[in-house]
């Protein structure tokens, strides 16, 4: 892409870019906090974090599951046990190992997460749409290079292709909000 004129000073500005990364991350942390609305009385948004994990992953161990969340086991206890409480997920015997106990969704986890990550997609694309489709390419461009720089792996193209629902994988930790 051919390279644009900028004002003077804007094409080197860490701080500007800093910024304007800071402001789109408070959007996005709204649209999540909203879009947690309708379960709020159930779940925190670390309990969706986790929710996230477990149904990206499926059956996890309860130590996987603190390392992924980067929490000590015993915060990863209480949570799964306010979402065990809520009837979100529940736990099994490993069945490679019965000295083992798996953590995984229930029915209503895996409606929850695809609720909530509905809501999501919604309310981002009711924002993108009031781009032009010239500051949406703009807008692909920049958050390809922000997430390449970062080290993130593009999101899936559809919900139903492997991977994460909200586009993150399993393999690296969730350090960011959900």
């Amino acid at each position: 892409m051919a390279e644009r004129e900028h004002p003077a000073g804007t094409t080197d500005d860490v701080e500007l870019v800093t910024r304007s990364v800071l402001t789109a991350s408070r959007l996005l942390v709204a649209i999540s906090a909203r879009s947690l609305a309708a379960v709020e009385e159930r779940v925190t948004l670390p309990q969706f974090r986790m929710l996230v994990v477990l149904s990206s992953r499926g059956a996890t161990k309860l130590v996987t599951l603190a390392d992924l969340l980067q929490v000590a086991p015993s915060t990863a206890m209480r949570m799964v046990d306010r979402l065990i409480a809520a009837g979100l997920a529940d736990r099994q015997p490993n069945p490679g190992n019965r000295r083992e106990t798996l953590l995984q969704l229930t029915e209503d986890g895996r409606r929850t997460v695809a609720e909530v990550t509905a809501r999501r997609r919604v309310a981002i694309a009711e924002i993108v749409e009031r781009l032009s489709p010239t500051r949406r390419l703009d807008l692909i461009e920049a958050l390809v290079a922000f997430n390449e720089a970062g080290g993130e792996p593009p999101a899936p193209v559809r919900d139903d292709v492997a991977g994460h629902p909200l586009g993150w994988t399993a393999d690296l930790p969730l350090t960011g909000d959900a």
